[in-house]
């Protein structure tokens, strides 16, 4: 039977738990590199559609007022849809507590921006959103992420609408929950 001294076994330890936390590490910057290379490769073909774009729209994208536009134009659309790439779960992960709370809770005029999904044109308002609590509360500004994860998609205000009450409903099991959205 062999023995080691204590020291020796938190050396072998240490090193153990150094190459553990290096290859999740490892793991983890592959997984964000090939995220990253995606992202890369969609920014650029969405570049492309913005250059044919304005080609057949008659201008001459090598011109000095529109040699950088596409990728303007293509950051700015996946800015304005980054909702597609986010779930509620993603921002409420920890953010649901186990409350004796019953009375309502309201949050009004939290700022929106959307691109309406028949012209692609911004449309801008305010969402109100009330619910009554079964036992579970989220932190305020939660709700509006939840908004801005919605708004942040080709919407229509009536389907905006019902994805954030849905949205609620399934992650807080509310007695009740109530949005109004108020945009032009």
């Amino acid at each position: 039977m062999e023995y080691h001294h204590a020291s020796e076994m938190n050396g072998v330890v240490s090193d153990y738990l150094n190459m553990c936390i290096e290859s999740k590490h490892n793991d983890l910057c592959k997984a964000k590199d090939s995220k990253e290379a995606a992202d890369s490769k969609k920014l650029s073909l969405i570049e492309k559609s913005y250059s044919t774009i304005l080609s057949e729209l008659g201008e001459d994208v090598d011109r000095e007022g529109l040699r950088r536009t596409p990728l303007r134009a293509a950051k700015a659309m996946q800015f304005l849809t980054k909702g597609y790439k986010e779930t509620t779960k993603d921002i409420l992960n920890d953010a649901i507590f186990d409350e004796n709370h019953d009375e309502m809770v309201i949050v009004k005029d939290i700022e929106l921006f959307s691109l309406c999904e028949h012209h692609l044109v911004p449309f801008f308002g305010k969402a109100h959103i009330a619910y009554l609590p079964n036992k579970k509360v989220v932190g305020l500004s939660k709700l509006a992420r939840i908004v801005e994860i919605y708004s942040r998609r080709f919407q229509v205000q009536e389907r905006l609408t019902k994805q954030i009450a849905s949205a609620i409903s399934e992650a807080l099991e509310p007695a009740g929950v109530a949005v109004v959205i108020e945009a032009v």
